[in-house]
């Protein structure tokens, strides 16, 4: 699959190749010997500006990516290499002509760097979630006792005694947490502050809350959880739960600076408890999705989307 660079990269790319070859010969020599589709630099007007024949380029592997795409990333790795540049400091003014190609090499190679970060991490991510719903299709007694818990559940959803179906909620999720060996813990109260639960996953410690109500949860209710949340160590994360979801005020609101809550809802439960998805690689793609995008709420179709 190609990769997909985002328009800061692509840019970071025209501006070092602007830098690193004063003399366009010395470009176009660079660009023949890096990529394969030669056609491209015929094309190009090489009596144009320096900075116009390079963004013309780019532009051109850009348009049929597919077919472009070994060539374009083995420009920005070409790019991301160069150490040197005493080319450019023999040149008039060359040592303000070598810095600033350095500091355009600098800003597209660590672009680069966390672009192959996020890929890598997807690709695990994915991986793990193949190799988990493998692992699930198999296990019989998972299977078993995820119909064991949705039965539970679909049985609480005629529940009319409020309180008692909050207790039967949290008693769900922890046996779910269980099923998932991630250690949980069960309600407990801390100076004076209500958790409804509490789990452990890859170096991350979860609260846990839950909320059973007609309307969706607001913005007060996320507040209060977040400030939990945030008294704890900095390794902690909040896991919310709402059977019919969240207002978007109070997802936007919490959306902003550093998430320390991810939410989930009645669709997610549900997803999960029919086997469609296990609930390991379900926070794990809740989690990935607020520390690229700050965005707390992951709808469950659009995991099966993507």
């Amino acid at each position: 699959m190609a990769k997909k660079y985002s328009a800061v990269a692509v840019q970071a790319l025209k501006e070092a190749l602007c830098s690193i070859y004063w003399y366009k010969s010395d470009l176009k020599s660079f660009l023949r010997h890096t990529f394969s589709n030669h056609a491209i630099l015929g094309k190009t007007d090489w009596d144009t500006y320096k900075r116009q024949i390079v963004s013309d380029i780019v532009d051109a592997l850009l348009a049929d990516e597919t077919r472009n795409s070994d060539d374009l990333e083995r420009l920005f790795q070409e790019v991301c290499k160069f150490q040197s540049f005493r080319h450019l400091e023999q040149l008039e003014d060359g040592k303000k002509k070598a810095r600033i190609a350095k500091e355009s090499v600098d800003a597209l190679r660590k672009l680069v760097t966390t672009h192959d970060q996020v890929s890598n991490d997807e690709k695990k991510i994915e991986e793990r979630r193949k190799k988990a719903a493998e692992k699930l299709a198999q296990s019989a007694a998972v299977i078993a006792k995820l119909e064991e818990m949705k039965q539970r559940f679909m049985g609480m959803l005629t529940q009319s005694d409020a309180q008692k179906r909050g207790f039967e909620l949290e008693r769900l999720m922890y046996d779910l947490f269980q099923l998932f060996d991630l250690d949980p813990k069960a309600s407990f109260r801390n100076l004076g502050e209500q958790i409804d639960g509490a789990f452990h996953l890859e170096a991350t410690d979860f609260l846990f809350e839950g909320k059973w109500q007609k309307e969706p949860i607001g913005t007060q209710d996320l507040d209060g959880f977040a400030a939990k949340v945030n008294r704890k160590l900095d390794n902690t994360l909040g896991l919310f739960f709402s059977l019919n979801g969240f207002s978007p005020t109070a997802v936007a609101a919490h959306s902003t600076g550093r998430p320390v809550v991810l939410l989930m809802t009645g669709e997610d439960l549900m997803a999960v408890l029919e086997g469609r998805i296990d609930f390991v690689s379900l926070l794990l793609r809740k989690r990935r999705h607020a520390a690229l995008t700050g965005q707390i709420l992951l709808p469950i179709h659009e995991i099966f989307q993507s």
